[in-house]
C-alpha cells in the first residue's frame, strides 16, 4: 500500500506534461536576406552555434529505413558539405551501411537547443568514391582504424530533396524557411507553424 509521500510521485507522463520546451533564445534572423543556396544559410547558422557555445553543432541524428521499411535512427558526425551532398561516413558492414544499401534514402536532423533551432536535411544517398572513402579512414586516429576491414569504410552523401531551417518560438509561432531544388538551383518558401 502506498503512503501519502508515495502518491505525490508524478507519474512520468505528469512529467512530461509540466516541462517546458523551447527555453532556448533564438538569434535575430532577417527573412528577407535568405541566400539563394541553402548551403550557405546552414553555414552562417553553423558558425553562429559553434561561437554561441552550442557543444558539437556538427552532430545530427541519421533517420534511415531497413528491409522492412521501419525507421532507424542514430546521432553521427557531417563529414562536409559540397556540391555533391552532405557527407557522412560509416562501415559497409554496420546496420546503417545495410540500410543505404537496402534503401538508399536517409535524413539528416540538427538540433542546436540553446538557439531553439533545427535543420533536416532529406533525399537519397549516394557512394563516394573508393578514393575519398579511402582518404575518410585515414584522417581517423589509428585507434579509429582499428578493426576495420580493407573496403569497409565508406563516405555516403546524401544529395537533397528538401532542406528546412527552423527556428522555434515560445509563443509556438515558429518559423520554417524550406529549401527544394529547382533547375540548377533552388527554390525556398517561408512559413509560420
Amino acid at each position: 500500500m502506498l503512503d501519502d509521500q508515495d502518491r505525490r510521485i508524478p507519474t512520468l507522463n505528469d512529467w512530461l506534461r509540466g516541462r517546458h520546451a523551447l527555453t532556448g533564445v533564438a538569434p535575430e534572423w532577417d527573412l528577407d536576406a535568405l541566400p539563394a543556396e541553402p548551403t550557405v544559410l546552414f553555414h552562417e547558422w553553423m558558425l553562429r552555434a559553434a561561437a554561441d557555445g552550442v557543444a558539437e553543432p556538427h552532430t545530427a541524428t541519421l533517420a534511415t529505413v531497413d528491409a522492412e521499411g521501419v525507421p532507424d535512427a542514430r546521432t553521427l558526425i557531417l563529414k562536409g558539405i559540397d556540391g555533391s551532398g552532405w557527407a557522412f561516413a560509416s562501415t559497409r558492414s554496420s546496420r546503417k551501411g545495410a540500410q543505404v544499401a537496402q534503401a538508399p534514402a536517409a535524413a539528416l536532423n540538427f538540433w542546436w537547443q540553446p538557439q531553439v533551432r533545427a535543420v533536416r536535411v532529406r533525399g537519397r544517398v549516394e557512394e563516394a568514391s573508393a578514393e575519398e572513402s579511402a582518404a575518410d579512414l585515414a584522417a581517423r586516429s589509428r585507434a579509429a582504424q582499428e578493426g576495420i576491414a580493407p573496403g569497409d569504410w565508406v563516405r555516403w552523401r546524401i544529395i537533397p530533396s528538401r532542406i528546412e531551417f527552423w527556428q522555434g518560438s515560445r509563443d509556438r509561432r515558429h518559423t520554417r524557411v524550406v529549401y527544394e531544388p529547382l533547375g540548377d538551383g533552388w527554390s525556398h518558401s517561408v512559413s509560420g507553424d
